[in-house]
C-alpha cells in the first residue's frame, strides 16, 4: 500500500485488537447509565438453548447497549434525525492507514480533565485517514471501568475541527466519548468532527471505549474497522490495527 509515495506491508497474519470484548453481565465498561449486558437462553417447550442444561446446541438472546456497553462505532446519525444515517447506509471504508498518538488529559479552570488541541498538535506526526487516540493513565481497568457520573475526560472541540479541516475520516478515543459527559446537549467535539453546522461529512465515523495496550507503539498502522451491517447509527464493532513497515 502506497502513503505519501513511499509504500508499505503489513502482516494480515499479526493482527492487533484495540476493541473491548463484550462479556456477559457487569465484566465490561459502562457509560452513560446503560444496563449491564444480558446473555440469556432461548427456552421453548422442550427445547432449551444451552448444551450445559441438556440441550442439543446453544442459543442465546443477547442484550445490550451500543453506545453504554463497550466499544462501539457511530455515525452521524448519533445526534441527527435522519434515519437512513446508520451504519448499513454509511460506512463503506474499512481499511486505511491510521496514526495512534498517546494523550494525557490535562486539567481545565472549570475542573475538567480534557485532551487539548495543543497537546494534539505536538504529537500528530502524520496526515491520515484515521486517528487512533490512547489516553493516560492506561491501565486494565479501561476494560472495566464504570464512567456513569464521573464527568470522565473528553476532547477539546479544536482537535475534531482539525480533524474535518484535514479531511480524516475516522477517529478512534478510549474515552466513553469524545464530548463531557453532560453538556447541555452541546456535543460540540461531534459536531465539529462530522461538520453538522456546515456539510456534513456522512462517511465518517467516530468509535469509543477502546483499548490500546501499552506494548503498542505510537505510529503508523494499517486499520480494519469491522462493524455489524446493522441499520442503526451505532454499532459494537472492533477495530484491529497491524504494524506498516516499509517495503
Amino acid at each position: 500500500m502506497k502513503y505519501k509515495d513511499l509504500s508499505y506491508r503489513a502482516d494480515l497474519s499479526e493482527p492487533i485488537d484495540i476493541s473491548i470484548p463484550i462479556n456477559d453481565g457487569a465484566r465490561n465498561p459502562s457509560c452513560y447509565w446503560a444496563a449491564d449486558v444480558r446473555f440469556e437462553v432461548i427456552k421453548s417447550g422442550d427445547f432449551i438453548g444451552d448444551v450445559k442444561q441438556g440441550g442439543s446446541v446453544n442459543h442465546k438472546q443477547i442484550t445490550l447497549i451500543p453506545h453504554g456497553n463497550g466499544t462501539h462505532t457511530e455515525t452521524y446519525g448519533h445526534i441527527s434525525r435522519n434515519e437512513n444515517a446508520t451504519i448499513h447506509h454509511l460506512h463503506k471504508s474499512h481499511h486505511c492507514i491510521a496514526e495512534l498518538i498517546t494523550l494525557e488529559p490535562e486539567a481545565l479552570t472549570n475542573g475538567d480533565e480534557a485532551l487539548t488541541l495543543d497537546a494534539f498538535n505536538k504529537k500528530r506526526q502524520h496526515l491520515t485517514e484515521a486517528v487512533i487516540i490512547r489516553t493516560l493513565p492506561n491501565s486494565k481497568n479501561k476494560l472495566i471501568r464504570k464512567y456513569s457520573g464521573t464527568n470522565p475526560p473528553y476532547l477539546e472541540a479544536g482537535i475534531t475541527k482539525k480533524l474535518n479541516d484535514e479531511g480524516v475520516k475516522h477517529l478512534l478515543v478510549d474515552l466513553p466519548s469524545v464530548d463531557k459527559e453532560i453538556d447541555g446537549g452541546k456535543l460540540e467535539a461531534h459536531k465539529s468532527f462530522w461538520g453538522m453546522n456546515e456539510t456534513k461529512r456522512e462517511a465518517c465515523t467516530i468509535t469509543e471505549l477502546i483499548y490500546v495496550d501499552n506494548n503498542i507503539n505510537d505510529g503508523l498502522y494499517l486499520l480494519n474497522l469491522q462493524t455489524l451491517n446493522i441499520v442503526l447509527d451505532a454499532t459494537p464493532s472492533r477495530p484491529v490495527i497491524y504494524k506498516l513497515e516499509l517495503c
